[in-house]
């Protein structure tokens, strides 16, 4: 199947009572046990709903096995602490979700992990590999500059030496890229995201093969970050529109990006699709499409009242939904980092990121010319 009609049908459950073609809520906690197989128990990640979902994640991933959370957050954390402990050490990008960068340096010491930060070229991260390294954790592109990571050269170095590959593949989603194809190990999302959107629900997701499924699977049983059955269900049904969605978005965010790299009051563009681009070339070989993502500085002038003057692009912090987003990584997605982790990373006060929506591509271009142009008055 392709992935249209993946996204629509598979992991879907038939009412068998009423012929129905939605998967129906299964909202019972307590279920019988007598002559089972297996107890269903939501902590255990195993109801109707869950499996639902975790079954059309893993159709678009190209893998075997998916596991719905509550988060992206505690997706990527289980996902991460099932394969490293006390004394192992991961290797991870400066240029990760904020969220994950906070959680390894606010919360590795405590499990007694040690992490080394690379910068995002695959050179440099096997560079920062150690004997004691059991983990790798990349995202391509990246959040929020739209970094591309050499994901086969990386796959490739970290299984000749038996490191777990860890990827968030939230900016590309599935439509737009399938790591698992290129030999990455386990793939993350924010389903809050692409997945779930349109802007209301929050969640996360895990897709791997049945072997590395077994270790995750048995931490989040313990650590219990699972979704309830409604959000689920509400998951599901966003999922069935999803490379719809994607495609249209991404089709957008090329025009947007373009026009912005032609502005006169832009000084630069973050976007994967343009030929100037740092990673275009790399993008363009593990990439189906270049993502609905982007990131733009503005000449001179004041970015909190450039966004003030926006009519239909709205200030948010997340993104993918259908309608369009903008917000100061700095204050936001990076707001838990140092202003010195974000000079660091590029990471400045007028980069502002741009989640491309299903509006209009020239109404776009329009709202974001004339706020321009009022602040420029």
């Amino acid at each position: 199947m392709k992935n249209k009609t993946i996204a629509i049908h598979k992991g879907t459950l038939r009412d068998k009572k009423t012929g129905g073609v939605n998967t129906p809520i299964y909202t019972s906690s307590a279920n019988d046990y007598i002559n089972k197989d297996e107890t269903l128990y939501p902590r255990y990640f195993n109801t109707p709903n869950q499996d639902a979902v975790a079954k059309k994640i893993a159709a678009l991933e190209h893998t075997e096995a998916g596991l719905v959370f509550s988060s992206g957050m505690g997706a990527i954390s289980t996902a991460i602490l099932a394969y490293a402990g006390t004394g192992d050490n991961i290797v991870m990008l400066d240029a990760l979700y904020g969220g994950t960068h906070n959680f390894a340096t606010e919360w590795f010491s405590h499990f007694g992990i040690e992490c080394t930060f690379t910068k995002t070229s695959a050179a440099d991260v096997i560079k920062g590999v150690t004997p004691k390294t059991k983990v790798i954790v990349i995202e391509s592109p990246t959040n929020p500059l739209l970094a591309v990571v050499d994901i086969e050269k990386i796959a490739r170095f970290a299984k000749e030496k038996k490191i777990t590959t860890i990827i968030d593949n939230t900016f590309a989603s599935p439509v737009n890229q399938t790591p698992l194809d290129l030999g990455i190990d386990i793939v993350v999302h924010s389903g809050t995201k692409y997945l779930g959107g349109h802007s209301d629900l929050c969640c996360g997701m895990v897709a791997c093969s049945n072997e590395k499924m077994e270790k995750i699977l048995s931490l989040a049983r313990v650590l219990g970050p699972s979704l309830d059955p409604r959000i689920c269900y509400l998951l599901e049904r966003s999922m069935k529109t999803l490379v719809l969605r994607v495609n249209a978005q991404t089709k957008n965010a090329m025009e947007v990006a373009q026009f912005l790299e032609g502005h006169p009051d832009i000084s630069k563009v973050y976007y994967p699709g343009l030929e100037r681009f740092e990673g275009y070339e790399i993008a363009k070989q593990q990439m189906t499409d270049f993502g609905a993502m982007l990131s733009f500085e503005i000449k001179d002038k004041d970015s909190s009242q450039f966004i003030s003057q926006l009519k239909i692009i709205s200030p948010a912090v997340s993104l993918g939904g259908v309608e369009s987003t903008i917000c100061p990584p700095s204050l936001t997605s990076h707001a838990k980092m140092s202003a010195g982790e974000r000079q660091r990373i590029g990471v400045t006060d007028s980069l502002l990121r741009l989640s491309i929506g299903l509006e209009d591509a020239d109404d776009l271009k329009q709202d974001l010319d004339n706020a321009l142009k009022k602040v420029s008055q």
